[in-house]
């Protein structure tokens, strides 16, 4: 942990905050709502990743056994106008991004998709549309494919590990642990567009060497506190492997900070996201790749 002072100022990026819009002839569109929550719809057919909207204080989170917040959950998803899901998948199990998850699934209808991790999280919040996925293999959702890949977390891990035993809220945050870390490739059928989400600024060498992807929506905490070398490979096992044109980054907001509130940075001491910047932007330039913040709530068309 770094003990310099203060977080990011969002105002030094804010020519990064230029995702297109979807109009209203947009095929496909994807709306993030903080951290690595990402609403992938068609206006038939819609996939959420996380669907972390709680997002409890510092404090409660270490003082306190933790439960979703269904005023939150439902204003959320209000803004999103969410109110049918074909699945809910989360990228690990951490807190940060599966608190939610079954709750979110059981308000929409949706089916949880992970691995052992996952189902234990989402039968411990007494959820029955539960899957356990094939790593690799993809499966239907409503007009979507998803595929998730083996992955790994961004170094440190504070709660590394299975989770091993149903989590019954409300549980304390080391209860979410990290589980199986993907990366997710959605598919839209109709079109043919793929989108790749990394929600953990981590890899696994080569499992993406299969893989391609139009988009990806690349997570980033953590990330500004690794040497040069790893944000290079991290870009070059992601990002080059899929072939992607497009990169939207995210988990970098301060997700102790309710989504009422103006978003701001992860401080220094947890992240460092002007490094992040500064060496992703120069290997974007150097790829000819498009590089992007996304707006909360936006629906985005990233493929126009």
């Amino acid at each position: 942990m770094r003990l310099k002072p203060g977080r990011p100022d969002l105002g030094a990026y804010a020519r990064y905050f230029d995702l297109p819009p979807a109009g209203p002839s947009a095929p496909l569109t994807v709306s993030w709502a903080g951290v690595t929550t990402l609403l992938v719809d068609d206006g038939d057919s819609a996939v959420m990743t996380d669907g972390f909207f709680s997002r409890p204080g510092l404090l409660s989170v270490a003082a306190r056994p933790l439960a979703s917040s269904r005023a939150r959950i439902d204003a959320a998803l209000g803004r999103l106008n969410v109110r049918r899901l074909d699945a809910v998948t989360p990228v690990h199990t951490h807190y940060d991004h599966a608190l939610d998850s079954a709750e979110v699934a059981r308000r929409t209808g949706a089916r949880l998709i992970g691995g052992q991790s996952t189902a234990h999280i989402g039968r411990g919040h007494g959820l029955d549309l539960v899957e356990v996925v094939t790593p690799g293999r993809a499966v239907a959702a409503g007009n979507f494919d998803i595929t998730l890949v083996e992955g790994a977390h961004c170094p440190p891990d504070r709660f590394p590990g299975p989770v091993t035993a149903p989590v019954v809220p409300p549980a304390r945050a080391s209860a979410y642990r990290c589980g199986e870390a993907w990366s997710t490739l959605v598919r839209h059928r109709p079109t043919g567009r793929t989108l790749l989400v990394v929600g953990s600024a981590g890899f696994v060498p080569g499992a993406l060497a299969d893989a391609r992807a139009d988009v990806v929506y690349l997570g980033v905490a953590l990330l500004g506190l690794q040497p040069e070398r790893y944000l290079v490979d991290y870009w070059t096992e992601t990002v080059r492997t899929v072939g992607a044109a497009r990169v939207v980054l995210i988990h970098w907001d301060d997700f102790f900070r309710p989504l009422h509130k103006p978003l701001r940075a992860l401080p220094f001491a947890a992240d460092d996201l002007d490094v992040s910047m500064r060496i992703l932007g120069r290997l974007a330039g150097e790829d000819g790749v498009g590089l992007h913040l996304p707006t909360l709530w936006q629906p985005a068309d990233p493929w126009s």
